[in-house]
């Protein structure tokens, strides 16, 4: 299941374990065709944790990530940056780019 992720409780929910968070936003293409790619991912592996951030709510999250273009995706563990990529692709891809 994909939780939203917000300013408020990013630390929180970050701080451990392994987190994807995907940027994205509603009037972005590649972002809505990757959505069920993450979905799917997040029914496959309960060993992750799955966030959401939208990039037009959460512009805080988007400037300390550096996110420039969308969809971005971005793996913490416990609590540090460690991967990122970004764009659409596969799922098969997306774990490897992302190294989960």
């Amino acid at each position: 299941m994909m939780k939203t992720l917000t300013k408020n409780n990013f630390k929180e929910e970050t701080a451990n374990g392994v987190c994807v968070i995907d940027f994205w936003a509603s009037w972005c293409g590649p972002c809505r065709l990757m959505s069920p790619v993450v979905e799917e991912l997040a029914e496959k592996r309960p060993d992750l944790k799955f966030y959401k951030v939208n990039v037009d709510e959460e512009s805080e999250l988007t400037f300390a990530f550096g996110v420039q273009s969308i969809p971005t995706f971005v793996v913490m563990r416990d609590g540090k940056k460690a991967e990122t990529t970004m764009g659409y692709m596969s799922e098969e891809a997306l774990v490897k780019a992302l190294k989960l």
